[in-house]
């Protein structure tokens, strides 16, 4: 999708330092989205309001329920994300764009439907002690959030990356100071607090993307016609986020490791800490994939299959493929260095922090483990994405089902074998994953050109 990559790769052509810091400080932003930020919001509001909130125990409440409504979101629609970007890139590719609008209608019609349905009855079943106030805010949030990570797909097509970076920072802003005021209000006031930023982060994306887009509908439902689904991207975005998730889910539902603090939901303190504090090291480490990802390797990309339609010399098309794999090769490379030094950073305040929150320090060795899986979740991101471009569905689909089926039987060994071992089955995972990875790369550039020629 053309977009935001036009405008990083403007600010890396100035070359000049700030230029060049621009374009991964603004990557690194619409990068993360509200994944990793979300978890700096929960921290804060959580440090903010611990002394305050009553009942004892209401902060991790309220933490926990949040936690709990970003992973099923991202689940529930994780099954259209894919599917539908490759909607609008292929709309965007055919000169289309009228199209992309009634369909993102559509999509958050199903979506809204779907997450306000399953949030109910997870409302009524799920927290029957809770009051009526509980359950309406935690069906509102799940709405919201799930509405969310739709609405962030477009943020790669868009050229607005100032705006985007401003409707982050008050999006978020919003969501703490929310949350702070209405803190009086105990566990209901936070996460309601929560739910008046995500609105405010929500309808500020609905705004930058209806004055994106044109459109002649609201609704248009061509995005599930026959040729235009890819159902193969459904499984794909399943099966990822279900892998991202299941050691955490493992770790909360075992006896072992996980406690129960509100409904029937649990938590980990041992596992979710460490986990959380890994994945902040995502940021600059996202940075480099969205640059890398959408400067050099798209441009490459383009010049491509530009010359393979209009019947380019073949000794270009194998330089674009040449320069398409140092790319891959460069970009990985900065991944592991920027996503080294980011861990070694928060192995440096991991002590005090541990300290602070009553963890014993034996868990510093967990932390170490999570950090190095954060920097291998994203090198296999850029591994998906690159896989993504090239159209190359089926091994996408047993790429992320290996992810699952793997994270689960390791994260179950490691449970089985002892707190020594925790970790190790998320990171044991993502290691075989990538290395895979890595291997069909570099076999599907090989056979880039025969591919390319000889696909029906």
């Amino acid at each position: 999708m053309a977009g935001i990559g036009f405008e990083l790769r403007k600010l890396m052509r100035r070359d000049s330092l700030l230029g060049m810091l621009r374009a991964y400080a603004y990557a690194g932003v619409i990068g993360s989205g509200p994944w990793v930020l979300s978890i700096l919001g929960i921290l804060a509001i959580g440090l903010m309001s611990i002394s305050v909130v009553e009942p004892e125990g209401a902060v991790t409440q309220f933490q926990v329920t949040v936690t709990y409504i970003i992973a099923f979101s991202l689940i529930l629609t994780g099954t259209l994300q894919l599917a539908f970007t490759r909607f609008c890139a292929d709309s965007l590719f055919e000169k289309s764009d009228h199209v992309i609008l009634p369909n993102f209608g559509a999509v958050t019609l199903l979506v809204t439907l779907a997450s306000g349905l399953l949030s109910l009855l997870a409302a009524v079943f799920l927290f029957p002690g809770q009051s009526v106030l509980f359950q309406v805010v935690l069906v509102a949030a799940f709405v919201v959030m799930s509405n969310i990570w739709i609405a962030t797909i477009f943020l790669s097509g868009m050229k607005q990356y100032r705006a985007i970076v401003l409707l982050y920072a008050m999006g978020y802003s919003l969501t703490v100071g929310a949350s702070f005021l209405l803190r009086d209000y105990h566990l209901e006031g936070l996460l309601l607090g929560f739910v008046i930023g995500q609105v405010g982060l929500l309808g500020g994306m609905l705004v930058l993307i209806t004055r994106s887009y044109p459109a002649r509908r609201a609704v248009s439902f061509e995005l599930f016609q026959r040729g235009r689904f890819y159902p193969s991207l459904v499984l794909v975005g399943l099966f990822f986020n279900l892998g991202v998730w299941a050691d955490k889910l493992m770790f909360w539902f075992d006896d072992a490791t996980g406690s129960p603090v509100i409904g029937a939901l649990r938590a980990s303190l041992i596992y979710d800490i460490p986990v959380f504090l890994a994945y902040l090291s995502l940021i600059p480490g996202m940075a480099v994939f969205l640059v890398r990802m959408e400067t050099d390797f798209v441009e490459y990309y383009g010049n491509f299959y530009d010359a393979v339609r209009e019947g380019g010399a073949l000794s270009y098309i194998e330089d674009m493929r040449n320069r398409m794999v140092a790319t891959i090769r460069v970009g990985v490379f900065q991944i592991i260095k920027i996503q080294a030094i980011a861990a070694l950073l928060i192995m440096v305040v991991a002590p005090d922090i541990f300290a602070a929150l009553g963890i014993s320090p034996l868990y510093l060795s967990l932390l170490k483990v999570q950090l190095v899986a954060a920097g291998l979740q994203v090198v296999l991101l850029a591994i998906i994405n690159v896989f993504c471009y090239l159209d190359q569905r089926l091994i996408l689909v047993l790429l992320t089902a290996m992810f699952l089926v793997l994270n689960v039987l390791f994260t179950g060994l490691s449970l089985a074998l002892g707190p020594q071992f925790f970790g190790y089955g998320f990171l044991a995972a993502l290691a075989v994953c990538v290395l895979v990875g890595l291997w069909l790369v570099q076999r599907s550039m090989e056979r880039l050109e025969f591919q390319t020629f000889m696909a029906p």
